[in-house]
Order: C-alpha cells, then sequence, then structure tokens
C-alpha cells in the first residue's frame, strides 16, 4: 500500500459489491477484481474494465477484500478459501452484511488477515445512483480496537458517516435494519395493491410523496435510547 491507496477486490457481483467497489475506485483505490455477477452487462456499466476473477484470484492478488454476498453464504465462503490458503497475513478482509459481526471472519483472521464489518445503511438498487445515495448515508462499522480508524476511514471514502457498532450489537442492529426495509417494503406494495384496485394509476409515484414525507415524520419524532 503507498500513499494509502489498497489494491481492492471484491467477492460478489450482486446489487452492493459493484457499487461499494466503484466507490472505493473513487477515492483512488486500485481494483484488482470482482468476482462474475449474475448481469455481466451491468458490472460491465459499473465497473470498466475490471476483470472478472475467482473469489481465492481475487484474494490472492488484493490487499483489501470486499466480501458482499448474502449472510447465508458467508460463513462457508470465509472458511473455504481458509480451507484453499488463500487468505494473507496483514490483509484487510471487510464484509458488508448488517447482521454478522467479526466472528464469521475467523478463519480469515487466524491466518493473519485482518477482519473488518462495514454495512451502509441504504437499499441497493446495483447501479450507479447507489454512489449518490451513499453520500451522506450512515455506514455502521466494527473492527478490532487497532485497526478501527482503518475501517472508519473506508466507511467515509465509501462516503458514508461511519457509525460504530460493538461487535456483540450486531445481531441486534441486522435484525433493525431487516424490520426497517422489509416491513417498510412489505406494507408500500401492499398499499400499491389496494390502490391499483381503486383504479389509481402509477400507484408507486401516488404513494411517493407520502410514503417519504411519512417516514421522515417518524423518523424526526423517534424515541431516543
Amino acid at each position: 500500500m503507498r500513499d494509502g491507496r489498497l489494491g481492492v477486490g471484491v467477492i460478489g457481483g450482486g446489487r452492493v459489491g459493484p457499487v461499494v467497489a466503484a466507490a472505493l475506485a473513487g477515492a483512488g483505490h486500485l481494483l484488482t477484481g470482482i468476482t462474475a455477477g449474475s448481469d455481466a452487462d451491468r458490472l460491465e456499466a459499473m465497473l470498466p474494465g475490471v476483470p472478472t476473477l475467482t473469489a481465492d484470484e481475487v484474494v490472492r492478488r488484493s490487499e483489501l477484500v470486499v466480501i458482499a454476498v448474502p449472510s447465508d453464504e458467508l460463513e462457508a465462503l470465509v472458511a473455504g478459501l481458509a480451507d484453499l490458503g488463500a487468505w494473507q497475513v496483514g490483509q484487510l478482509v471487510l464484509h458488508t452484511d448488517a447482521a454478522q459481526g467479526l466472528a464469521v471472519l475467523a478463519p480469515a483472521a487466524t491466518r493473519g488477515a485482518i477482519p473488518l464489518a462495514i454495512h451502509p445503511a441504504i437499499a441497493f438498487t446495483g447501479t450507479s445512483t447507489d454512489l449518490r445515495a451513499l453520500q451522506g448515508a450512515y455506514a455502521a462499522v466494527t473492527a478490532p480496537a487497532a485497526v478501527l480508524p482503518i475501517a472508519q476511514a473506508l466507511a467515509v471514502e465509501m462516503g458514508c458517516e461511519p457509525v460504530v457498532v460493538a461487535d456483540r450489537d450486531r445481531p441486534a442492529y441486522g435484525e433493525a435494519i431487516a424490520t426497517a426495509t422489509e416491513f417498510s417494503a412489505s406494507i408500500v406494495r401492499q398499499a400499491s395493491a389496494l390502490l391499483a384496485t381503486a383504479g389509481v394509476d402509477e400507484p408507486g409515484r401516488y404513494l411517493s410523496a407520502l410514503v417519504h414525507t411519512t417516514v421522515d415524520r417518524a423518523l424526526s419524532t423517534s424515541v431516543e435510547p
């Protein structure tokens, strides 16, 4: 690493990984590669010219490995790469899962890698609009005390304001994020369906201002702990 710049590789070519990669590239880091996603055209549009690699190739080429895969795949992926001997001493390993803390990265840490967990609190679409959404968003940051400033700096470079969440509190944090996203989406879908039944054209657009102002009001009157 020279002048704070890192060679960054990403495991996970879905909605989150390419956006995080693009944000870090925008901060001056070098992208070493990313694993394939389900939409090759979208991946190329987000990260033109970045090589598509296997997961173990990404790890072997990178100083910082960002893991952005579904929660139920994370543990097996990290352990499998450890079995292959891919993790390197001093390498930064960052996952973006809301509910998981550092324990899921233990197989990498026992081989000398440095575990970090950063969850940007936005609903990712996997497109360039997410880069704008990251600006001014918050990110939950969990890391060993000695490297917490590094994790906070990476969150800032993604465009987010870092908020430290203790490792023991990640499950509660993850539950809060899941509740906010899943409940909100379910209610909006239900309301849109009812409006369509009532003959309202484009119910999503009709609800947009109502939902945003209702959420803003709820957030402004939320009870402090």
